[in-house]
Order: structure tokens, then C-alpha cells, then sequence
């Protein structure tokens, strides 16, 4: 049931506008630029290993174009279940970026799957930060946390 509900909500917001890639596919690449779409302190609590933080509110193209000058660099965005990584993903896409992936489920989703997440000292963690009390009922491995 889980696994519809988090399929169900990425329905309901997203319009895969940005193409999709699994954790699974993720999990099997070693190169690729990974962009956390998320709020700082969602990233500081952990993230996906070597990802950039990029943030939502806050985010700058020009950072990205900075750290990213290849238009044609493999990048995946991701956040809590793909939501936000949409819009980022399709913000990079009209700024000319050709191979731009939104990780589908995000880093719950990722998470769930038994795939690692680390915190700001490169280690590993079961800290992922669940958003709020409805978004993280989707997250079912891990230790859920709201600061």
C-alpha cells in the first residue's frame, strides 16, 4: 500500500515534465551531478551521497551555472518524493540543460529502498528529514525527523 500512495501523490502534483529515473537506475550510475531541491536543513540532515544543495525557495540558476557549465551534463534532482525537483528540473531544462532526470519517490523513496543517505560529516545516517507529519507517512525506513 505504500508504494500507491506514495505513486498516488506523485500523480496528483506531478505533470513528468522531467523525465523520471528510478532509484534503482540511480543507484547503478557513477556519473552524474545529483541537485537536493530541498530546504537546507532537510539537506543538513541528510542527503543523498556527493548531491549539491541547490534548495527551493532559495534556488539561484546562477550557482547552478556555475557549478555546471556542460549543458549537456547528466543531472538528476531530487527531494522529499519529486515534487519540488519537478518545477527545479523544469526551471534547468528552459535554462538550457539537455539530460535533466527527476528521481521519482526522492529521497523517501530512496530511502525505502535500503539505499544509504549521509549527514554533513560523510556518514551515514537513518536521519531523513520527513517534511511534516502527512508527507511522512510515506517515508517508511529511516528515522523520521522535523528539524
Amino acid at each position: 500500500h505504500a508504494q500507491s500512495k506514495l505513486d498516488k501523490a506523485i500523480k496528483r502534483f506531478n505533470s513528468e515534465s522531467v523525465p523520471y529515473i528510478h532509484v534503482e537506475e540511480l543507484a547503478a550510475l557513477d556519473s552524474v551531478i545529483l541537485l537536493d531541491t530541498r530546504e537546507k536543513q532537510e539537506f543538513t540532515v541528510s542527503h543523498i551521497k556527493n548531491a549539491t544543495w541547490v534548495g527551493y525557495d532559495t534556488f539561484d540558476k546562477k550557482t547552478v551555472s556555475t557549478k555546471v557549465a556542460n549543458k549537456n551534463t547528466p543531472i538528476v534532482v531530487y527531494c522529499s518524493i519529486g515534487v519540488r525537483s519537478e518545477n527545479i528540473g523544469e526551471v534547468l531544462l528552459e535554462m538550457g540543460y539537455t539530460n535533466v532526470k527527476n528521481l521519482y519517490g526522492g529521497i523517501f523513496d530512496w530511502k525505502n529502498k535500503d539505499q544509504p543517505v549521509f549527514n554533513m560529516n560523510k556518514q551515514e545516517t537513518e536521519k531523513v528529514h520527513a517534511f511534516d507529519k502527512e508527507w511522512g507517512k510515506l517515508l517508511k525506513k529511516g528515522k523520521k525527523t522535523y528539524n
